[in-house]
């Protein structure tokens, strides 16, 4: 039993440090290689802006859960982020899968109106 116990966290942890290394590789080539078009994950400034997007994306998730977020609250503000990440895609687009820092400062006031919304949207006494 021992053995078989054993033998299975080898191969789980092989096959992490495989797919990781994977990732890795493949995190490395795109990033180098961003034309027209193509997402850079790697950009350092499209990583923040994600980033971002990801933490406000779970506020929201976690107000709607806790009921501090009405539906319409919840509503309006997850249209409010979809605006802001398809303005990322558009300026994107246009430099080879980069942002600006002009654009990136862009994002992230309309990503601070957005924050403050969420917070005044979550302390507002609503009940559903």
């Amino acid at each position: 039993m021992k053995t078989l116990k054993t033998t299975l966290l080898t191969l789980a942890l092989g096959s992490l440090l495989v797919g990781s290394a994977v990732a890795q590789t493949s995190s490395t080539s795109t990033t180098s290689g961003a034309g027209p078009g193509v997402y850079d994950p790697g950009h350092p400034r499209v990583n923040q802006v994600n980033n971002r997007e990801q933490r406000q994306q779970d506020r929201i998730a976690n107000g709607i859960k806790s009921g501090q977020l009405t539906p319409g609250e919840a509503s309006r503000l997850e249209k409010k982020e979809n605006h802001i990440q398809k303005q990322e895609q558009r300026d994107m687009a246009k430099n080879n899968g980069h942002l600006t820092k002009a654009e990136q400062a862009k994002l992230n006031r309309e990503q601070n109106k957005v924050s403050r919304q969420i917070y005044s949207d979550k302390h507002n006494s609503k009940t559903q």
